[in-house]
């Protein structure tokens, strides 16, 4: 098998177009509020976390493609935490929508901080943050 260096997710994505993935899932997530980060559209990956969370039946997916305020230390600095909030919020408001049981990203940092964002708004109560591939581990019942 030909050494693979990509994104995960890309990966799981062209091992079923090649027909080599099981999508026995066993258990539905509800709703999932996805946040594409801004390293996969630099990386120019595409959306294959979309593409691998749409497989699972029961599964409603709510995705947002926009800057969550973080980028790196910037987020966390007393001189530009409020504005990197303020840049955030739209995000933090789009992924709340839907009352998602799940909050996600590829980026953990972004996923943090948008579920920080949701709980300081109080919109969003009850949603847990999960990375996509553990998405999918819950999904096959593992």
């Amino acid at each position: 098998m030909p050494q693979f260096e990509g994104d995960p997710l890309e990966y799981l994505v062209q091992r079923d177009k090649d027909g080599l993935l099981r999508k026995d899932f066993k258990t539905p997530l509800g709703d999932v509020s996805y946040h594409v980060p801004c390293h996969s559209r630099v990386q120019n990956v595409g959306q294959k976390t979309r593409e691998a969370l749409e497989w699972i039946p029961g599964t409603t997916l709510n995705t947002v493609e926009r800057c969550a305020g973080h980028d790196g230390t910037y987020g966390v600095k007393r001189e530009s935490y409020a504005n990197s909030m303020k840049i955030g919020t739209p995000v933090f408001r789009r992924m709340a929508e839907p009352g998602p049981d799940y909050i996600t990203s590829d980026c953990p940092i972004a996923a943090r901080r948008i579920l920080h964002g949701i709980d300081q708004s109080g919109t969003g109560q009850g949603a847990r943050k999960e990375h996509p591939l553990t998405l999918l581990r819950i999904a096959y019942g593992l």
